[in-house]
């Protein structure tokens, strides 16, 4: 089983990951300033059943790797402790605009296919799943069970997040301005990186 502090730390990282905008906030944002809270509702219940199904392949495949490779799981976690470097930086460098959502048009699909479909053919999705989990996988336990339970909680806080993202631009768009969106990111992006560098002087320990 995976510790409650392990669960905490894993939610408290996962609101700071999932408040900062990106394709599937872009899109979620755009269709409900246009079809109002409704529309983005749909889009977070496609977004979370596309993050199911990439938690369920790094279940599986990340017991397979952990017991193909053994101790050299370390290596897979600095890698990932790295990543989370990538992202803080890049957010720093960030310009606080919430893309291009004028360019989304409202989907033929549906949108609860379309959040679906956003998660799923974002490839940086499932390394993103596969680089942030690991960080806090034990390999002397069961991996499949840690990795669904904690990849459940990354899930649903990124789920709370998006809603909270729906019901301001469905409401109350103006709120999300640039300096404000901008300030989201500058905060992100120092905590990912505080945190990559706590993560890989801990493996190194």
């Amino acid at each position: 089983m995976v510790s409650t502090s392990v669960i905490l730390t894993v939610a408290l990282a996962s609101f700071i990951l999932a408040i900062v905008p990106g394709p599937t906030v872009t899109v979620i944002v755009a269709n409900s300033l246009r079809g109002g809270t409704r529309a983005g509702l749909l889009n977070i219940g496609g977004t979370f059943a596309g993050d199911l199904v990439l938690v369920m392949v790094l279940a599986f495949g990340l017991q397979t790797v952990i017991a193909v490779v053994g101790e050299a799981f370390f290596w897979i976690k600095l890698v990932g402790a790295a990543y989370l470097l990538w992202i803080g930086f890049n957010l720093l460098r960030s310009d606080g605009k919430l893309g291009d959502s004028e360019k989304v048009r409202p989907p033929k699909i549906g949108y609860f296919w379309q959040g679906f479909v956003v998660v799923l053919t974002n490839p940086k999705a499932l390394f993103f799943f596969g680089a942030f989990i690991p960080q806090f996988i034990d390999p002397a336990r069961d991996p499949f069970l840690q990795t669904v339970i904690l990849g459940l909680t990354f899930s649903f806080v990124a789920c709370a997040s998006d809603c909270l993202y729906a019901l301001l631009a469905g409401k109350a768009g103006s709120w999300l301005t640039k300096p404000k969106v901008r300030m989201a990111e500058v905060i992100s992006g120092i905590c990912l990186i505080g945190g990559g560098i706590w993560l890989a002087l801990a493996r190194k320990a």
